[in-house]
């Protein structure tokens, strides 16, 4: 899946613009009750102004409140006027971006404004990857590292008609382990399938209802 198909279009997007009062984005901010917004010069991409940034920046400048929210102007303070992504690439990657920043912008080649993907959309998609919004039967197992094992486990699962919610494996420090963790849909014959899967090599690790 790739940045562009979980991104806030434009027009959905909550915006202010660089020459407005840093007072005007932390009302909006405030009443939106988010912490960051994309800043434009025109329809051109200007950065980032946050709810962090604009203590950080009051607190540094020794200014008093007041006049620090009227006289400064979001284009002083904004940041990420480098950083922004275009929309092709892999959402997984904008994880590590975004672990300690609310948002970032999604531009074209001409560094227009497209949209925005937010911490909250990619985090979003990973319960969806795990089925966490979905009731069922999450199976953490391991497998040996040989071709055919998933293969294998979906020919088992079709075998005794299990739904699977989601698939995720992950890599072990031993690099001929495999770690797995499986969701399907309760079913009575739930201890049939898990017995089936240890018959064929898969080891199982934990198993939990999620309600």
């Amino acid at each position: 899946m790739f940045v562009k198909s979980i991104m806030i279009p434009r027009f959905k997007c909550q915006t202010i613009q660089a020459g407005n009062r840093v007072k005007d984005a932390l009302q909006l901010l405030e009443e939106q009750q988010i912490d960051g917004l994309p800043v434009l010069d025109g329809d051109q991409y200007a950065g980032i102004i946050t709810r962090y940034r604009i203590y950080e920046q009051f607190f540094l400048s020794g200014e008093q409140k007041d006049k620090f929210l009227e006289e400064t102007r979001i284009s002083e303070i904004a940041t990420h006027q480098d950083e922004f992504l275009e929309g092709g690439e892999i959402f997984e990657h904008t994880l590590m971006k975004l672990r300690n920043f609310p948002l970032l912008a999604i531009v074209d080649k001409e560094m227009k404004f497209l949209g925005a993907v937010t911490r909250y959309d990619v985090l979003e998609q990973f319960q969806s990857a795990f089925g966490m919004n979905q009731p069922g039967v999450r199976i953490a197992f391991t497998s040996v590292e040989t071709e055919g094992r998933i293969a294998r486990l979906a020919e088992i699962a079709h075998q005794f008609h299990e739904h699977i919610i989601s698939l995720v494996t992950f890599d072990e420090t031993d690099k001929l382990v495999r770690r797995i963790v499986m969701k399907v849909e309760k079913k009575d014959n739930i201890d049939k399938f898990i017995k089936k899967l240890e018959e064929h090599g898969f080891r199982i690790l934990n198993i939990h209802e999620d309600a």
